[in-house]
């Protein structure tokens, strides 16, 4: 058998030129991509008309000219008119919603469905008769229905930002001294390092001599006990009321080498922080399926201190995720201590990561994500003054291999972050400069993790089957526990598969209650009412996006399915696990509309990450 390929039983393969339901339509792939100028196997051209080779550049970053579609076709209902007829009457002055309730019933259109999930579950929806299944709780007068048991003071989740916090922070009236003051001690430990790395360089210069006198071997005898304890002549200068003296690996953070972690990462199953598709719903889904260990979607800590909503919107936790941390990415270790300081301080978050291997162009090219693991000076200041803001707040780190393919720096780096108090590591084992393009090096990662001391260093990459966990945990022995993203994505109950042991092949009919759940949870997180109902499509197609390359075991001839390898041309058991394969858009499209209605006129969807495809 060919790699890269997934072969599939003849009984389920479809013939070349019969493009039913199928897996992979290349001729339409092929098609769009010429209309964009991409298409396989031939060039595009540059807008100063000259050819080039863009194949790499194709398979790697994000859509960035996808089509983005705005729903315009409701307004917005004044929230005094929410819960229908007989509310107080607007008081804000020059209100920009809509007052006239008739009319926005009347342009809303038909319910989507009989139930109301939030109603269901809640005991009321906040977005009364605005909610596209208004019918189910709302009476014959046209008032919103609250039930007797409904506990508004019982919220599901947390975080995210309060009025209060958000004019604190936009009038520059948060108190960060201590982000302020830490950044400071970091500063002195550093160049209290190199102050010494330069005395150790001249030491050595002093000895490669070929004639030395006594006097001038005297200095350099005293001062070999440096090398033996290097941090603990600065425990005067990062003193944070432990005791003096302490000798240990994180003294550089003045906590206690006899104190317990807040959160143990070993042994666990996390699941990846991951940018558009790693929202709340989808994490729900992923805890119901066994995930230990949830984060957040990257946040960046500028528009976090400046008080933005959309940003803060990230840090949101469901009450089913028991460890939860928050992700930030900065470029600015001041910025990033003032984020990380206002969310241990306001946030009910278990631990606080930090992106250094985030590869998008936007974020590399201001210094920020990957672009850290050369800006060691900068990565120091960061993670010495965050490892110190909190003993009980674990402040982690998750980087690549290096930020090209053949320049790993990874065993180097990860080390020094381990001295300057990082509480754990992820690495994934590829370089900025290969994306999602290359296997996972677990090789290198079990290099890397051999050279830590005490610290727990997470592997990340290429898991897709309970195969994978048990072959990669058997290559990487001081792999402390494993991160899972795309596999994920692809099957979410890659968790339930790794603790039972055993593949689990759930029907479409499964499939499709699991979808319909990610919707559920999806209107109670966004809300039931247009607005709701179009933000919960979109991510449920940018998940489907991923979902599609799963391959029933059934159908393979030699599962389990790996993560990079492309399927041959199939069809379905049924006629929803043939949508449910299929890689066009339009597919996609049909199976959301099903859960969520009619899509708007003139709709269009393409993935946002390119990673989506093999």
């Amino acid at each position: 058998m060919e790699a890269g390929i997934c072969y599939i039983k003849p009984e389920y393969l479809l013939q070349e030129g019969n493009e039913s339901g199928l897996s992979f339509d290349k001729a339409e792939t092929n098609k769009r991509k010429r209309e964009e100028g991409e298409a396989e196997g031939g060039a595009a051209k540059d807008p100063g008309g000259n050819n080039k080779w863009n194949k790499k550049e194709r398979k790697r970053g994000q859509n960035k000219n996808r089509p983005v579609f705005k729903d315009e076709r409701y307004s917005h209902l004044c929230h005094s008119l929410i819960d229908g007829t007989g509310g107080e009457p607007c008081s804000v002055p020059n209100c920009r919603y809509v007052h006239d309730l008739d009319a926005f019933l009347a342009a809303k259109g038909e319910d989507l469905g009989p139930e109301c999930y939030v109603y269901t579950t809640k005991g009321y929806c906040a977005r009364g008769v605005s909610c596209r299944f208004a019918k189910n709780h709302t009476d014959e007068l046209g008032r919103n229905i609250r039930k007797q048991e409904y506990n508004e003071n019982a919220p599901t989740t947390c975080n995210g930002i309060t009025s209060e916090l958000q004019v604190r922070l936009r009038k520059r009236d948060y108190d960060f001294s201590q982000s302020k003051e830490l950044i400071k001690r970091a500063e002195k430990l550093r160049d209290s390092r190199k102050q010494k790395e330069e005395q150790k360089n001249n030491k050595d210069a002093l000895e490669e001599q070929p004639i030395q006198t006594n006097e001038q071997s005297e200095p350099t005898t005293d001062t070999q006990p440096e090398s033996t304890d290097p941090v603990n002549q600065d425990n005067n200068t990062v003193d944070t009321g432990t005791s003096a003296g302490c000798v240990t690996y994180d003294s550089n953070t003045g906590r206690d080498a006899e104190q317990k972690p807040a959160v143990d990462f070993r042994d666990k199953l996390l699941l990846s922080p991951l940018t558009t598709v790693g929202n709340l719903p989808f994490r729900r889904i992923c805890k119901e399926f066994g995930a230990d260990i949830t984060c957040g979607e990257m946040a960046c800590a500028m528009p976090l201190v400046k008080g933005l909503g959309q940003e803060w919107a990230l840090t949101k936790r469901h009450e089913s995720e028991d460890v939860f941390g928050v992700q930030l990415c900065g470029n600015n270790p001041n910025m990033i201590a003032q984020a990380a300081q206002v969310i241990a301080e306001t946030a009910q978050v278990n631990f606080i990561d930090l992106n250094i291997g985030c590869p998008i162009d936007l974020i590399y090219q201001q210094g920020g994500g990957s672009a850290l693991m050369r800006r060691t000076n900068i990565l120091e200041l960061t993670v010495r003054s965050c490892s110190a803001l909190s003993d009980r707040l674990p402040f982690t780190v998750k980087m690549r291999t290096g930020i090209y393919a053949d320049k790993s720096v990874a065993h180097e780096l990860l080390p020094m972050v381990e001295e300057w108090g990082a509480s754990a590591v992820t690495l994934h084992g590829r370089s900025r400069e290969q994306r999602y393009t290359k296997h996972a090096n677990w090789s290198y990662i079990e290099e890397c993790a051999a050279k830590a001391k005490r610290m727990p260093v997470i592997g990340n990459g290429d898991i897709l089957s309970y195969e994978d966990y048990v072959e990669r945990r058997k290559m990487a022995p001081h792999v402390s526990s494993v991160m899972i993203g795309r596999g994920a994505l692809i099957k979410p109950w890659i968790f339930q598969e790794i603790k039972e042991h055993k593949a689990w092949e759930p029907s479409s009919g499964q499939r499709y209650e699991l979808l319909r759940k990610y919707c559920n949870y999806g209107l109670e997180h966004w809300g039931s009412d247009t607005k709701g109902v179009e933000t919960t499509r979109r991510f449920l197609l940018e998940w489907q996006s991923f979902l599609y390359r799963y391959i029933p075991e059934a159908l393979q001839q030699a599962p389990p399915q790996k993560i990079n390898a492309r399927p041959q041309k199939y069809r379905g058991r049924d006629e929803m696990e043939t949508l449910m394969s299929s890689g066009n858009a339009a597919d996609w499209v049909k199976l959301s509309e099903s859960l969520l209605g009619r899509v708007p006129e003139g709709f269009s969807f393409v993935p946002k990450h390119k990673a989506n495809a093999f």
